[in-house]
């Protein structure tokens, strides 16, 4: 089977098809093409099995990348995609909205060699995506049924991951939800174009079909507090993640509000689902034939500028004030929103908003301390950019958990992060434990991933042998 593999210096790295700019613009539908089978094994085929797997060392959740690639080399489709959803709970999602060109793909041996990084997202997808297709993903049966029940509050990756673990070892788990649907960010923070929605409502049905309870449009604080959730339930996990927006502190003139990103993309997504969107048909959250200005750098500000395109913006501009190699969000991203008609304006920060427009500082980096640099003012002048909307993307806090605590032990760090332990996730009350952004801060999906996986093999081990199973 050897011959299959270490291919990269005679196939040529080749991801799937990404649809034109110009076609692609004009929809809200995923941009890459699906690999074919053939595609895919050939791309696989690429890995060099090395003898220290970077990749994986890379990858949060230490995925076996290496063992599914060969799987997928030899057409052993469906061997790889079991060894791939082993360890990764949402394989399918991270397969398209991780960073691969900064984690995995990224440090890939064939990548530092030169010859372009093996394609593990794309097969990764497309293992799962097979998958769905053949039918080879079982529904979720416990071989026990255990009387102990969990509560956890947010449904979205890390509550949906840390669910289907729990049920799996036969815990009765409910999962409360402040949306009418199950998903979280991935279904209003992140736009179709990269994630479809239908990914996330698939993985909704099959916890609900594997015994997983839900309740939606339940908000903690109003509905009931961490401590009622304790009295009632032999645990309970937070992972209601970081939803608080970080604005912009600036001096303006009336008549232009800066809108929050998540507002933006909440508005847009829900559009998507056909919902009825008041603040989107009023013009207030809609880009259309507007002067858009995008201020941030993360993948959240790409989001927006790439939303705003699709909605029909007579221009899109992103501010960020440090340079391109230094900004957080994935350099795929950048180069697609590019691509797609976004200019960027690098070492640039907002000064001033006024009517029709903002005024934009020149920043400079000045990199004496080393590490990314300090911003700081540079001494050109402050110009004017044209702007009918100003989106802030300037990343997320988690809310205060303390204060929806009735009365539990909830702490809080410096930064407004739940403390837990970092072995077990457990907060300074017993039996509740906190994953997700609601502990690291902002963050990926594949962390909120790795923290559910966690969080859910700290409960079993501390009931394991509690009691005996119903």
């Amino acid at each position: 089977m050897a011959s299959r593999l270490l291919k990269f210096f005679k196939i040529a790295h080749e991801p799937p098809h990404v649809r034109d700019a110009g076609e692609r613009i004009c929809d809200f539908d995923e941009i890459s093409d699906e690999f074919i089978r053939e595609k895919a094994a050939e791309q696989a085929s690429r890995c060099s099995q090395c003898g220290i797997p970077f990749c994986q060392s890379h990858c949060p959740l230490g995925n076996h990348i290496p063992d599914w690639l060969q799987l997928a080399a030899e057409g052993r489709v469906r061997e790889a995609y079991e060894v791939s959803a082993a360890t990764n709970p949402m394989p399918e999602v991270c397969g398209r909205v991780c960073p691969q060109d900064r984690l995995c793909e990224g440090n890939c041996v064939v990548e530092k060699a030169g010859f372009g990084t093996v394609t593990i997202g794309a097969v990764e997808r497309w293992l799962t995506d097979t998958a769905v297709k053949e039918g080879w993903i079982a529904p979720i049966a416990p071989e026990i049924e255990r009387g102990e029940s969990v509560a956890i509050v947010g449904a979205g990756p890390a509550g949906m991951a840390a669910a289907e673990r729990l049920r799996r070892a036969g815990f009765q788990v409910t999962v409360l939800d402040r949306y009418d649907r199950a998903g979280g960010l991935m279904i209003y923070g992140i736009p179709n174009f990269k994630l479809d929605k239908s990914i996330p409502a698939r993985r909704h049905e099959a916890l609900r079909e594997g015994g997983v309870r839900f309740a939606l449009g339940w908000e903690l604080g109003r509905d009931g507090t961490i401590a009622d959730l304790r009295r009632s339930h032999d645990a309970v996990i937070l992972a209601f993640g970081a939803y608080a927006a970080r604005r912009l502190d600036l001096p303006g003139e009336a008549g232009m509000e800066p809108v929050a990103a998540l507002d933006f993309l909440t508005a847009s997504n829900r559009k998507g689902l056909g919902d009825a969107v008041p603040g989107f048909e009023a013009g207030e959250l809609n880009a259309h034939a507007k002067k858009v200005v995008v201020v941030g750098g993360g993948d959240t500000a790409m989001d927006c500028v790439r939303t705003a395109v699709r909605q029909g913006a007579a221009s899109v501009t992103c501010l960020y004030r440090r340079g391109r190699d230094t900004m957080p969000g994935s350099a795929r991203e950048v180069k697609h929103a590019e691509a797609e008609g976004v200019t960027f304006q690098w070492l640039s920060a907002p000064a001033r908003i006024g009517e029709g427009h903002i005024e934009v500082q020149p920043m400079k980096l000045d990199m004496s301390a080393g590490g990314r640099g300090t911003v700081l003012p540079d001494e050109g002048p402050v110009w004017r950019l044209e702007a009918d909307m100003v989106i802030e993307a300037l990343g997320f806090s988690p809310e205060d958990a303390a204060a929806m605590a009735g009365g539990a032990r909830i702490e809080l760090t410096r930064r407004g992060t739940v403390k837990a332990d970092p072995k077990t996730f457990e907060t300074g009350e017993p039996g509740v434990y906190a994953a997700g952004d609601l502990v690291r801060g902002p963050s990926l999906v594949v962390w909120a991933l790795k923290d559910a996986i966690t969080v859910s093999d700290a409960i079993v081990r501390r009931f394991a042998n509690a009691r005996e199973p119903a």
